[in-house]
């Protein structure tokens, strides 16, 4: 793929500490989607001294989006870049370095864009997941949340763009109260099982008490989008992309995350075992979490529990719809599971 790359040069500089004036490159798509595009970089760079220096790097573009209930989403990660977040990060869980991070205004497309060059980290992702690097993950988040929660740095007083601590439940109310979703589990033509069905609606009939137990949990930093495709095991440590969505979340939002988001279902009840007691043995270094209030399972279904229906009732294949239908049991059977804290 051939396009036009945008302060490549200036990138590559930050990215060798010396000063580049020409690179080939050759560009993949790695993801992204309509307002968000992740591409992979490589090619060969020439110094201002005539060294010849092969690389690879990540350039990311986010367009200007109005996410709902979260419009500052799209140029957070500029923003969190352009702060001294980085330096909450330690040597086992950490980000991608970035090289150059710039705000366009694009006049003629009246939207404006972030533009990201990025460490590219070759590791194991997503469903490659092995059980212990799912436990792994979760110490570690766990420890990153614990002590920024007991230190409470600088840098997280002059972070302005973040998400606010409720938006999960904002979100779920938002669900819940659309037809297609609420209506289809309560009704006769619904393809779940019986007890999946009345999973909801314990759940919908309890969500102020529900709420209300959530709400006396620690708030912490959190990814907010903290799945399997947006971990990188490398080196026996955790990296961690696409911060956009990051915020104020209650303990345990991440977790919910890396056990239910496009899971892999065959192990959810599994990990769901293993992740929450190595969260809170991580957080629990730094500070104080009674693993008895933990309310994971509760998040697992307010954050995915309509999402999954909807995602089912828009599938248009049928081993998809079967998967998510799946998803829903394994989530249904986390209620009693028991953890060995």
């Amino acid at each position: 793929m051939t396009m036009k790359l945008y302060k490549l040069n200036e990138a590559l500089s930050q990215y060798f500490n010396k000063r580049i004036i020409s690179a080939d490159s050759q560009t993949a798509s790695l993801q992204g989607g309509t307002v968000g595009n992740v591409y992979l970089v490589t090619g060969t760079a020439e110094t201002d001294k005539g060294e010849k220096l092969p690389y690879r790097i990540v350039l990311k573009r986010h367009k200007e989006y109005d996410r709902y209930g979260d419009s500052g989403s799209w140029r957070r990660e500029y923003d969190l870049y352009k702060s001294d977040l980085a330096s909450t990060f330690s040597d086992t869980f950490r980000w991608p370095a970035c090289y150059y991070a710039e705000l366009i205004e694009n006049e003629e497309e009246e939207d404006a864009e972030s533009v990201l060059w990025l460490e590219y980290i070759n590791g194991v992702s997503g469903l490659d997941l092995t059980a212990e690097m799912y436990e792994q993950a979760a110490l570690e988040i766990g420890r990153y949340q614990g002590r920024l929660h007991a230190e409470q740095p600088d840098v997280l007083k002059s972070l302005t763009n973040l998400s606010h601590a409720n938006l999960m439940m904002d979100t779920y109310l938002h669900y819940r109260s659309w037809p297609v979703v609420y209506d289809y589990v309560r009704s006769e033509d619904c393809a779940f099982p019986k007890h999946v069905r009345q999973m909801f609606i314990d759940l919908d009939a309890n969500s102020d008490e529900i709420f209300e137990r959530i709400k006396k949990l620690p708030i912490v930093l959190s990814h907010r989008d903290y799945w399997v495709t947006n971990l990188i095991v490398a080196d026996g440590k955790i990296a961690i992309i696409d911060w956009d969505t990051s915020g104020w979340g209650y303990l345990g939002e991440d977790i919910a995350s890396l056990i239910a988001d496009e899971a892999d279902i065959e192990h959810m009840v599994q990990y769901y075992q293993r992740c929450i007691p190595a969260y809170y043995r991580g957080f629990s270094q730094y500070a104080e979490a009674s693993v008895e209030d933990n309310c994971v399972y509760e998040l697992i279904l307010i954050m995915f529990g309509y999402r999954l229906v909807e995602w089912y009732l828009h599938a248009e294949d049928e081993d998809i719809k079967t998967q998510h239908s799946l998803a829903l049991q394994k989530i249904s059977e986390m209620k009693n599971s028991p953890l060995q804290f």
